[in-house]
């Protein structure tokens, strides 16, 4: 696995467990609601991914974003596909998206990666 997505991982997990061990019922509920939020519905899993993803770069949060495209990355979304994702979260959020989408392309590399 690539170090720099072994470090986001490592350094995601640390931080949400002791995010957790805090025991707050708001976050506790918040992190609930995000699971569920993500499961198969009237959309599927692999559309509900992409919709993160698109809202997570107009929002301009980079932990998101990478987090988004790993489960992107896990559903089977195709690179043409991912492009158009792209084109969406660029369109709606404007140029300033675009750094934003540049580091994206280069997460989404490393996943590929065998």
């Amino acid at each position: 696995m690539n170090e720099k997505i072994k470090e986001f991982r490592e350094y995601r997990s640390a931080m949400n467990e002791k995010l957790l061990a805090g025991n707050n019922k708001v976050i506790k509920r918040i992190f609930n609601l995000d699971t569920n939020t993500y499961m198969e519905g009237a959309l599927s899993t692999k559309v509900k991914e992409m919709l993160g993803l698109v809202s997570s770069m107009v929002l301009r949060c980079d932990d998101c974003i990478k987090y988004h495209l790993e489960k992107c990355h896990e559903q089977g979304v195709t690179n043409d596909e991912m492009m158009e994702i792209f084109s969406v979260a660029n369109l709606v959020g404007g140029t300033i998206v675009i750094p934003h989408t540049r580091r994206a392309i280069e997460y989404w590399e490393l996943l590929h990666e065998k």
